[in-house]
């Protein structure tokens, strides 16, 4: 009887878009925006707004750019109230992650640097991942510390909430792509410098990172290998040789950055890979335990889904080995 009812074309047609649905069904899940409110949306600032700021006046966008529902490729933009999506294992091992994607400074990845990483590093992985929505420089707010406040807070807030989500406040580490990567490094250099006021107990948490981990990173913004975008848009038109250096990464690095992990491919058009060299370069000139894997090929924004087929595919095995070699004590 199965056999007789398979061979029916019209049966045998629903039965692939029964079987379509399954297999994407998880991709689409994951790429729904949790509503305001919810315990998987996590507001920053309360009211919304970062002190002494003023809404855009436009509403947040949220853009699909992709037309595979098996691979969503969402961004946002017009971003006013920003806030972490939040990504809790089943068995958290207590290690977890802001999670900063890039998109120049122009956007926010949602999905290939967000979303894509829950298989990896969530479901095999345990660890928490907390994806930040963080405001962009170049949408008419002229504050370029408006994202570093929002890192800051996020991190503050993941360490002071910790044991409502099975995490251990000494292994909570900063992850960054590409602009995201950029930002994760300004968190990593700058979390003690003040970008806002402290507003509540929340701000009395260590905003440092326990670690950091830069994929395919923005770093320089004054040599041959910046990329152009990223440096017009955060430092505007008051861009000056000076703000170049004062953005230009490797040149904060001191005593107190956390151990980081760098990932990159030679054949990275967008953002050269001169930039995690110089970081690396920086990193040991300072002292500081790090390490460092270049892949000959994977061009930029790979993400998870980008590496088939190529070596580079192994990235999220290499990261979740070195997270969990950062002990309190390593990282402190």
């Amino acid at each position: 009887m199965l056999n007789r009812n398979l061979s029916n074309p019209l049966l045998s047609k629903h039965l692939v878009r029964l079987l379509v649905f399954l297999w994407v069904l998880p991709a689409v899940a994951a790429a729904i925006e949790p509503d305001a409110g919810s315990s998987d949306r996590i507001a920053l600032w309360p009211g919304g707004l970062a002190p002494g700021d003023n809404a855009l006046p436009q509403p947040p966008r949220i853009v699909e750019r992709s037309t595979d529902p098996a691979l969503p490729d969402r961004y946002i933009d017009h971003v006013s109230e920003p806030y972490l999506v939040a990504y809790r294992p089943a068995n958290p091992n207590g290690s977890a992650l802001l999670v900063i994607p890039g998109g120049g400074y122009q956007r926010v990845v949602l999905d290939k640097e967000g979303t894509a990483l829950v298989p990896a590093f969530l479901e095999q992985g345990g660890v928490s991942l907390f994806v930040l929505r963080y405001r962009l420089p170049g949408e008419g707010r002229t504050d370029r510390k408006a994202a570093l406040a929002d890192a800051q807070r996020a991190l503050r807030l993941i360490r002071h909430r910790a044991g409502d989500w099975g995490i251990d406040p000494q292994r909570i580490g900063v992850m960054g792509f590409s602009a995201g990567g950029h930002l994760a490094a300004r968190l990593g250099t700058g979390f003690a410098t003040p970008v806002y006021p402290a507003i509540d107990a929340i701000d009395t948490a260590s905003a440092r990172p326990d670690f950091q981990l830069l994929v395919y990173p923005v770093i320089d913004m004054q040599g041959p290998d910046s990329h152009a975008g990223s440096r017009e848009r955060l430092l505007g038109a008051a861009d000056s040789p000076a703000l170049r250096r004062h953005y230009s990464m490797q040149h904060r690095i001191d005593a107190g950055t956390p151990p980081t992990f760098l990932l990159h491919a030679a054949d990275d058009e967008v953002v050269p890979v001169g930039n995690s060299l110089l970081f690396y370069n920086g990193l040991q000139q300072a002292g500081i335990v790090s390490e460092m894997h270049l892949f000959p090929h994977g061009g930029h924004g790979f993400g998870t889904h980008g590496t088939t087929g190529l070596t580079a595919a192994v990235w999220p095995q290499l990261a979740l080995a070195w997270i969990a070699a950062q002990t309190p004590e390593a990282s402190r």
